[in-house]
């Protein structure tokens, strides 16, 4: 039941309960959320983002910035210190870090970077492993607080579960 009836005062009143109280909260809240992707492999990075946007009831803030600025080169060593300070402001504000184990073999260097930032702040770390995939980067695995199946209801319900 919804809600509980007070007919105290002659007509009734909705009271949410305290599990409805959390559910609703959750429904209402805005997630932060860090992407962890490479910015020459999108397909999975715009999948996850169009799967949160169709989300009923699920609010979120996309804090990755998903196309790469050309005046930063990463492998210069200002561009690798610049692009670090970058993925360190995007993940400190976050509530949780989607990791998409799909990417980790061919771009390590740098998901393990933002694995790095997102320990260094204390945030949850969700390893998504997509459809089919059968082999988990070590990596991902020991640093993910879950690894949740890409599937609707396992990611929402585990970026409800852990966000802080």
């Amino acid at each position: 039941m919804p809600y509980q009836e007070n007919t105290q005062c002659g007509w009734h009143v909705g009271v949410l309960t305290k599990a409805t109280r959390e559910e609703h909260m959750a429904i209402m809240k805005s997630y932060g959320l860090f992407i962890s992707h490479a910015w020459r492999y999108h397909d999975d990075y715009d999948r996850l983002g169009k799967l949160l946007n169709a989300t009923p009831y699920f609010n979120w803030r996309n804090y990755s910035v998903p196309r790469h600025d050309p005046a930063i080169d990463p492998n210069t060593s200002a561009g690798d210190r610049q692009l670090r300070q970058e993925l360190s402001k995007q993940i400190k504000p976050v509530n949780c870090v989607l990791v998409v184990s799909g990417m980790y073999a061919a771009y390590s260097y740098w998901i393990q970077v933002e694995i790095d930032i997102a320990k260094e702040y204390g945030k949850p770390i969700l390893g998504l492993v997509p459809l089919g995939q059968d082999r988990i980067p070590v990596a991902i695995q020991q640093a993910a607080h879950e690894m949740v199946n890409w599937r609707t209801d396992s990611v929402i319900d585990a970026v409800r579960r852990w966000s802080i």
